[in-house]
């Protein structure tokens, strides 16, 4: 008799892959910075309802990490694309077309060799014009 063990955790396949460390990094940051900023402006609305005079101090304070918060947000997306662009994301249209480029190449090198190997006399491209 044959005992299987069993865990807790089960693997399943995952839609999307994990986001590379430095953008999950500044991801990270940013919704710290950006979950600071919602709690001051709750507490800013707080104060002002309470005609406190922490109200301008606070006012301040929260202005500012709403800026520090759009620039951590900006930071997320530049650190991808910037990691998209060093770690060989390839272009596929720009690769398939060339790959293309390359078989048609082979395709009419190899028609030339086996048309000479034939003693078939040589054929000029005449250019034609394209009605647009």
């Amino acid at each position: 008799m044959t005992f299987e063990s069993q865990s807790v955790w089960e693997e399943e396949a995952v839609g999307t892959p994990r986001l590379p460390d430095p953008v999950r990094a500044a991801a990270v940051r940013a919704v710290l910075i950006v979950s600071v900023a919602l709690i001051e402006a709750v507490v800013e609305l707080l104060l002002a309802a309470g005609h406190s005079w922490l109200t301008a101090p606070m006012m301040l304070f929260t202005v500012l990490t709403c800026v520090v918060a759009t620039w951590a947000v900006l930071d997320v997306w530049v650190t991808r694309q910037v990691w998209n662009q060093r770690n060989g994301v390839v272009s596929s249209p720009s690769s398939a077309a060339r790959a293309l480029r390359r078989e048609r190449r082979r395709a009419r090198r190899a028609a030339r060799s086996a048309g000479r190997q034939r003693g078939s006399r040589r054929r000029y491209h005449v250019p034609r014009m394209h009605g647009v």
